[in-house]
């Protein structure tokens, strides 16, 4: 599978000099924290901790009296000891709006899974150095997580999947210049898109496809997953049929790049597809379908996943599919159709005959 860790080593890479670009800009101490969590975190976690903590950071020299006046590299161990729990709500507070310094014009807004989100990056923080006993207190833990209201799953019905994919295949009501590339891209658009309904993979592992990663004899496709792990997912004859065409037809249109030659889908530049080039295609043709929902890569896995566990019953089988760790997590997303089960079940019992 050399061809498939070659990529996503590359990402590894740019996300490891994306992180010591943002280190650079946090306390020295920070350092420690994150070597200190490499080998249970991702590359994208990792930096997505290094945005959170710089955010933290900025909000106790505006408003802790103690870090005012004070550059964020210079903040010290026993300074952050001086933060109490009324400090972390009232940094709760601040997150639903501010603006970063040194951009008057942008504002960012953070609603209830952005502030858990950052709170949870602030516990693992205080309770790595807490733990190692070079901080004396640790306020996280009196700060309530911030309560977070499940949304209803977008996911396209049958009858929208089969016009999302009609609508692919013809391209139809495309502006006349997307027309223009519609007929180069055609069979790569499909074969993308019926791979994504097809197998629940996410978007980035769906990038990460190699030609070599492809097995007809088995109708399966090898990824990796988030945390790493090899797995093979299976598909059915539609998608078979797709990427056959996709190969056969669409991929020889466009000259490759030989660095790119392993990919499996390729841009009009003739390199490997990217992860936002795949949401702007997923928006673009969903648009002319549906106005209500807003559908990306993400909603087409939950498609599958709604899909799969319509047909087979087993949350666990769903799970496993999508590669949710935890399968509790992949019970809060599929709670309302084990409601409308209970409810169908509930009204097929006959107490007396009619």
């Amino acid at each position: 599978m050399a061809g498939t860790n070659n990529y996503h080593e590359q990402q590894n890479i740019q996300n490891a000099v994306k992180l010591r670009e943002l280190l650079q800009a946090l306390p020295a101490f920070s350092y420690e924290f994150f070597r200190g969590i490499e080998p249970t975190t991702s590359s994208k976690t990792r930096i997505a901790y290094a945005y959170d903590l710089g955010v933290f950071f900025e909000f106790l020299r505006l408003y802790h009296p103690d870090f005012m006046g004070i550059q964020t590299t210079d903040i010290t161990l026993d300074l952050l000891d001086r933060v109490a729990p009324d400090h972390v709500e009232q940094y709760l507070e601040y997150l639903k709006y501010y603006v970063k310094e040194g951009s008057k014009e942008i504002a960012h807004i953070n609603h209830e899974r952005g502030k858990s989100r950052k709170l949870a990056t602030l516990r693992s923080f205080y309770k790595y150095f807490y733990k190692k006993r070079k901080l004396k207190t640790n306020p996280m833990l009196l700060v309530d997580m911030p309560k977070i209201h499940e949304k209803n799953i977008i996911r396209l019905e049958v009858d929208e999947i089969a016009r999302l994919l009609d609508e692919v295949e013809s391209g139809e009501n495309l502006t006349d210049k997307q027309k223009q590339f519609h007929a180069i891209t055609r069979d790569r658009d499909l074969a993308l898109v019926t791979l994504l309904l097809g197998t629940g993979i996410r978007v980035s592992e769906c990038v990460g496809l190699n030609l070599g990663d492809l097995d007809f004899n088995v109708n399966g496709i090898r990824i990796l997953r988030k945390g790493g792990s090899e797995v093979i997912i299976y598909f059915g004859e539609e998608v078979e049929w797709a990427l056959r065409n996709y190969l056969e037809n669409g991929r020889k249109q466009v000259p490759v790049q030989t660095v790119h030659g392993e990919a499996l889908f390729i841009s009009l530049q003739g390199k490997r597809l990217s992860v936002r080039s795949v949401q702007n295609l997923v928006k673009k043709y969903a648009g002319l379908i549906t106005h209500l929902k807003s559908i990306s890569p993400h909603k087409l896995r939950s498609t599958y996943g709604t899909n799969l566990y319509r047909e087979t019953g087993d949350i666990y089988l769903v799970a496993d599919v999508l590669g949710h760790k935890d399968v509790n997590t992949t019970k809060r997303h599929y709670a309302q159709i084990e409601d409308e089960r209970r409810r169908q079940a509930a009204r097929s019992i006959r107490l007396r005959e009619q």
